[in-house]
Order: C-alpha cells, then structure tokens, then sequence
C-alpha cells in the first residue's frame, strides 16, 4: 500500500507541472484532465493490489467456459449449450435489458452445482471465492416457515448492496426446493425490466436458481426417449421447460406460486438429465485421473458397479448421478491400498 502512495505523489507532482505553465483561459480545461487522469491512475493501481469490479478480477472467459463444459460435463447436453449462448449473450451487451436469471433443474449429481461453479470460474477471477459471487443455500440462510418477510429485507438489502459495489454480481441461490414460498419474490424488482431501482442499476447482474423440483418430469420424459429407441440428445429445451415450469410453480419449494415464474422473469429453465452409466464412468476417470490414480478398467468398473441405479428393469440411470463418485472411489482405492500392503507383508 505504501508503494502505491508514492506511485500516486509522482504522478500527481507530474501532472502539477504542466498545470503551473498553463494560460489561464485553458487552466480549467488542464485541472479537469489532470483530476480524470489521476482518478484513471488511481483506479488502475488499486486494482492491481486489491479486488475491484473490473479486468483482471472479472474474467468473462467465454472460450474457457465452452471448453470446460464440454470437457467436463457429460449426459447434459441441453444445459451445455443453454449455459454459455445464454451467458456470452448477457455479458457481451454493454446494456442488457434485464438481469440474466437461469434456473437448473434435475436431481441430485446432475451438475446444477458443478455448472455453477464453472461459470464462477470463467467469470471471476477467484471463482467462487470471488467478493462479487454470492452463494444461498436454501436450507442453511432461510430454514424457518416464520421469518419469510424478514428474509426478503435481509436478501432485498443485501443484493442491493452488492450490487451497488459491483454492478456485475453474481447470486447462486441453491436448493430452492427446501426455501418457503414467496421469499425469492423479493427479488423481482432487481430482474425485472427496470433502468434502475433506487438508483441502482441491476440489469448487468446474473441469478442461478439450483432445485430439484422438476426432476421427476425430467426423469421420465428422458426414460420415455430411452424406451422409444430415441437418442437423449434429441430432446429439445422447449418440450424441458415446458415440464419444468409446470413443476416449479406447483410443487413445494421456493418457486411455487412465484412472481418470478408468473411474471416470465426467469429466462432459462435448464433440465439436468439423469445421468446414465456410461456418464458416471467418465466422472469415475475424471476423479481417478484428480486423485493421481490409474483409471484402468477394472477400477472403473468396480467403482461403477458400487452406485446404485433404476429403473429396476434396465438399470441405466445412476440414482445420485455422479455425487458419491469420490466416496466410492476413495473406499475402493483404499481397499486397493490395504491388500497391497497386506501381501507385501506376508512376504517379509
């Protein structure tokens, strides 16, 4: 901080210079641009030391988000697409109409979460531990059915403030399926169409909605291709939101009977699929390859075989998608681990 103080006196004693030669007629003129160029200055030195709301603590890498998601997600191929159209699109107009809000719907060990925190990561700098990247968890922030209305002051306040700080804010809202109904209305007026709201300016901010409300209907109309001989990835995001809206409206969760979903204010249902078999294999790698472990085939497969699938009668969906991956794999490795040992010691 000390260095930065001197940089700022240098470049303020050479500004001064020109300004004492200057005419009187143009001296306004010089004072005004020497101020802009200092505050330039200023702005500039802080945010190389401390997080700001611009480049290099905002990111916007579009092409990294791309490649990760179709690196690292599998089985999702609505919400690939949906994800990085929807985000460039929001980020590339310098005056959105609205905030982007996208909704992730399925269940569990889909990659709501995991999608989430990509976007986090290609947005930000520090991802999701970036000052601008803020994290609800429904059951955690609004446990009690009571205290709904002061929930809505405590979100409405804090979304104004952080907003407020930097205009490109991200909110993650998870499990609204466990949030009582009415609490997400409170931030219908920051998603809405307005310029401003109380002389803020929202319309550059991005909201994720994660929830498991929908992912019966999900499941199903994706059972319903799988037994008509059709391939999953010509299900369209049109017949998807169609299911899910109907789902998060009536079914019990924080979007029920919503203002958000009533008011069209959501812009993007997204399904997470089930994930098949042959999709957890390729987290099964993944995870082997994170954790310094050869991914043959006979740990996949051992790994594989360890989860628990439906319906009964084919067995191709994993029933907790790719969640219990590590749990699995830390257990067997460590089985592993232990009969190496074991047989090294019988031969001492």
């Amino acid at each position: 901080m000390e260095l930065l103080r001197v940089h700022l006196l240098v470049l303020l004693l050479l500004t001064a210079v020109p300004l004492a030669q200057a005419e009187p007629q143009t001296m306004g003129e010089s004072v005004g641009a020497a101020l802009t160029a200092f505050v330039d200055a200023y702005q500039y030195a802080k945010c190389k030391i401390s997080m700001c709301c611009e480049k290099p603590w905002l990111t916007s890498n579009f092409t990294g988000l791309r490649t990760a998601l179709n690196e690292r997600l599998y089985g999702q191929h609505l919400a690939m697409h949906t994800v990085v159209q929807a985000v460039k699109a929001h980020f590339d107009k310098e005056s959105p109409q609205k905030a982007l809000v996208l909704s992730f719907h399925g269940w569990t060990g889909g990659g709501k979460n995991y999608v989430a925190s990509i976007i986090a990561q290609h947005l930000y700098a520090r991802g999701m531990d970036s000052a601008f990247v803020h994290l609800f968890i429904g059951g955690l922030h609004f446990p009690h059915s009571d205290d709904v209305e002061s929930y809505k002051r405590q979100l409405r306040s804090w979304i104004i403030g952080n907003v407020t700080a930097c205009e490109r804010s991200l909110f993650i809202f998870d499990e609204v399926d466990l949030m009582d109904e009415g609490v997400l209305d409170a931030i219908k007026p920051f998603i809405n169409h307005y310029p401003q709201v109380n002389g803020v300016d929202f319309r550059k901010s991005t909201f994720i909605f994660l929830s498991n409300r929908g992912g019966d209907d999900i499941t199903q109309r994706t059972l319903d291709y799988f037994r008509a001989g059709k391939p999953r990835d010509k299900i369209t995001l049109r017949e998807m939101e169609e299911i899910i809206t109907t789902a998060a409206y009536n079914e019990e969760g924080g979007l029920r009977y919503s203002q958000l979903i009533s008011g069209h204010l959501i812009d993007h249902f997204v399904p997470f699929l089930p994930l098949e078999r042959q999709h957890v294999m390729l987290c099964i790698r993944d995870y082997l390859k994170l954790m310094n472990h050869e991914p043959t085939e006979d740990r996949i497969k051992s790994i594989a075989d360890s989860l628990q699938y439906f319906p009964k009668s084919t067995q191709i969906y994993s029933a907790a998608g790719c969640k219990r991956i590590a749990q699995k794999a830390d257990l067997i490795m460590q089985a592993e681990m232990d009969q190496q040992d074991d047989i090294f010691r019988n031969e001492l």
